[in-house]
Parts: C-alpha cells; structure tokens; sequence
C-alpha cells in the first residue's frame, strides 16, 4: 500500500504526538492520543503502530535520562519490574491469539472509574514517599510482580499500561509519584525497545511521519519531565486522571463505537 501524507496531515498529526510526549512523561497514557492521531491520517493500523512505538521510544529515552539525572528512579525495582514486564508482554500476546480482549473491555469500563474516585478520594497516595519502609528484597519482588502483571496486560490488551503500573507502584509499593513515575519509565523504555525491534523487522514504521513525530515526542517527553522535576507530586497527579479518563474514553468508544 502506498502512503502518501499532505502538509494538513502533519499539522494535524505532529502537534497531537508533541502532547502525547508531554502527557506521557508526566503520567503516562500518551499512546492513547498519539495512536489515533497516525489513525487520522490515514496510516493502515499495523502501520499506525509501528509509527507510534517508533516516536514513543525516542520520546521515552530522554525522559528516563531526565528522571535518571534527577535521581528519581528506584534502579534495581526497575530493572527487575523492565525484566518481567518483557516476560508478562510476551504471555499476553501469546493470550491475545487465542483469547479475545473483548471482555477486558467491559472490565476496565468498570475498574477505571473506581480506581479514578479512590485516585481522588486517597489525597495522600502518591505523595509521601514511604517505599524505604519495605526491604529492598520485598519492594523487588513487587516491582517483579507488578512488571509481569502489567506486561501481560500490554501484550495482551496495551493502552494505559504505563498509567496503570504508576498506580502500582503508588498504592501498593509506596512510592510518591514522582518516584513511581520514574521507575515506570524504565520499564516503559524497554517494552518499547522490544516492541520496535519487531516493528523494524516487519518494515511497519513509515518512517516520513515517524521521524518528526519522534522529534515531537522527544521535546514533549523532555518539557513534561522537566514539569515534573518542577512542580512534582500534584502536577503528576493532576495528569493522572486525565490519562485514566482518556484510558475510560477510548474503551468505551472500543466497547460501542469502533
């Protein structure tokens, strides 16, 4: 199929993938405006795909320096949750062949608005940092855990996935959300890394529109970072309801729409 993109499709395109950079180093969730945006110009889907996991991962790898440099990142529980992540991506996908992702649909219809009220009835989660109260041992064998669960919910159903590791880490790890957020990066970065060498091989990245977009989600990544340096817990809680009731919107269009 040959693609062919006009001056309009990048000006509608690129600014969508620069916030979709923003939102996501903030709080996650960007692929839920960036996706759509290459669906609107008209990319075939595995297409549209490949394009997004191209400018997400560069876009990924400066906000992980920048919260590596800030010291904001729990190193060794997110190498441990980026292994398993890759394991539990793996198995989901293996899952989608055989299993349709329809009933996670009408599932998530129901958690996302509970976990959006408790996110906003909880005003302490996230922002006292209480993870050096568990062991190291422990808080790793979380991240383990964790990084397998939501891995298996990115290969087998993906949007939201870094919202929703961000909540773990939150709520049942006890890390402030800076901190989440910064362990959530890395395994982010290396899900995506895995993902774009499959896309790569299957010549799925057009790369016309990837390059810039990756330009786009790279400065968008570096300003919401830096945003998060800056003003911390509240802003990335603040964007991470937004995130969970975009996550909302886009599986009720899935649900009755699409």
């Amino acid at each position: 199929m040959t693609i062919s993109l006009s001056p309009i499709d990048y000006a509608i395109a690129l600014p969508f993938i620069f916030l979709a950079g923003l939102i996501d180093a903030i709080a996650g969730g960007g692929g839920l405006i960036s996706l759509p945006a290459y669906w609107s110009i008209g990319l075939p889907p595995h297409v549209a795909l490949g394009t997004n996991k191209f400018s997400s991962c560069f876009g990924t790898v400066f906000s992980t320096i920048n919260y590596f440099k800030a010291k904001m990142i729990d190193v060794p529980v997110a190498v441990a949750s980026a292994v398993m992540a890759l394991i539990g991506s793996w198995l989901g996908a293996s899952t989608a062949l055989k299993i349709s992702a329809g009933v996670l649909n009408y599932l998530l219809v129901v958690l996302i608005p509970i976990v959006t009220v408790v996110s906003l009835v909880s005003r302490n989660m996230g922002f006292n940092n209480r993870s050096h109260l568990l062991a190291i041992g422990y808080r790793v064998s979380l991240g383990c855990l964790a990084g397998l669960l939501i891995g298996f919910y990115d290969g087998f159903f993906g949007p939201g996935t870094g919202t929703f590791l961000i909540l773990i880490y939150a709520s049942l790890m006890h890390y402030d959300f800076v901190k989440a957020n910064g362990n959530t990066k890395v395994v982010n970065l290396a899900s995506n890394i895995a993902a774009l060498i499959t896309f790569m091989a299957s010549g799925s990245i057009f790369l016309p529109i990837a390059i810039p977009g990756a330009i786009c989600g790279i400065a968008g990544n570096i300003i919401g970072s830096k945003l998060v340096i800056l003003k911390g817990n509240k802003l990335i809680k603040q964007v991470f309801i937004l995130a969970l009731l975009l996550l909302l919107g886009r599986i009720i269009y899935n649900l009755f729409v699409n």
